[in-house]
């Protein structure tokens, strides 16, 4: 692949996806989309660059993205936060809720759905605590293979092993010839839906949970900053949000902090403004140099 062919795939998943591949991922571009390449009757990466520059193949367009998405996933990944979403994240928001209103929980790049199912396991396990509240599950992502797939709810052997207690898998998942099938109730209790997240997400509407993990170490930092921005005008103003553990909002948002009683999650900051940061300076100098940061209203 030439540089100009991998300076034109790189701004190509970048405007679709926000994915940043830098120059070091040429390798990674290049043994990705060699299948796909071939697949399409096409013996070349050359001719696949060739097709997208004509911009008349949308479907090749998306299968890229698809391609050099990550769907690294595992159930119950990291382990701790479900611990907390087992012992204060669902009680203090079933407490905290009017009775009958709905919990919403949204897993955004949400892949094949293994953490959108981890979440349904723990809300299913909780039932007494709910007591009855229903809970609204959303499960998003950009890769429609990865949806489908997550909707099928089956998984293969090495999947189930990765992360799933032996417990879970005896009460929630049958055994079939493609490896492990979900109960259908598990499934109806997620809603999958493709959804981009640079696209305008208002109509998905207002969540107590959400969790969009492992996704910023992939974004550059303006893309982070417009993804975090969206993400605090989502969540309820008592919600929670859970980042990856390697991920942080330092430096990417005001709107956003460690929650008091969460251990990992985040929340609305009470004092800060979501402003710009790259405004401060401005901000100071109007000020007459004060160095006080803008209050919310």
């Amino acid at each position: 692949m030439t540089e100009s062919d991998f300076a034109f795939l790189r701004g190509l998943i970048k405007s679709r996806s926000g994915l940043d591949l830098g120059p070091e991922k040429r390798y990674l571009a290049e043994s990705r989309l060699g299948p796909l390449s071939r697949a399409s009757g096409l013996p070349t990466l050359d001719g696949l660059v060739q097709r997208l520059r004509a911009g008349r193949d949308e479907a090749l367009a998306r299968a890229v993205i698809d391609a050099m998405a990550t769907h690294e996933t595992l159930f119950f990944r990291d382990k701790a936060p479900f611990e907390t979403l087992r012992t204060t994240i669902l009680p203090t928001l079933a407490g905290s809720r009017p009775p009958g209103r709905p919990l919403r929980i949204w897993s955004a790049a949400a892949s094949t759905g293994q953490e959108a199912y981890s979440v349904a396991m723990v809300v299913k396990d909780m039932a007494d605590v709910l007591a009855g509240r229903p809970v609204e599950i959303l499960a998003t992502d950009l890769s429609s293979e990865a949806i489908e797939r997550a909707r099928i709810g089956i998984y293969t052997q090495f999947e189930i092993q990765r992360g799933l207690p032996i417990r879970s898998l005896l009460l929630h998942f049958t055994q079939c010839d493609g490896g492990w099938e979900i109960l259908p109730e598990l499934r109806r209790a997620v809603d999958f839906r493709v959804v981009n997240l640079l696209d305008d997400i208002a109509a998905l509407g207002s969540f107590d949970l959400i969790l969009c993990r492992n996704l910023l170490i992939y974004l550059d930092a303006p893309t982070k900053k417009k993804l975090l921005a969206k993400l605090s005008r989502a969540l309820a103003p008592d919600g929670f949000l859970a980042l990856g553990a390697a991920e942080t909002t330092i430096g990417l948002s005001r709107a956003l902090g460690p929650h008091p009683d969460a251990p990992g999650f985040l929340t609305h900051t009470a004092a800060e403004s979501d402003v710009p940061l790259g405004s401060e300076l401005a901000t100071v100098a109007a000020r007459g140099g004060s160095g006080r940061r803008p209050r919310a209203s």
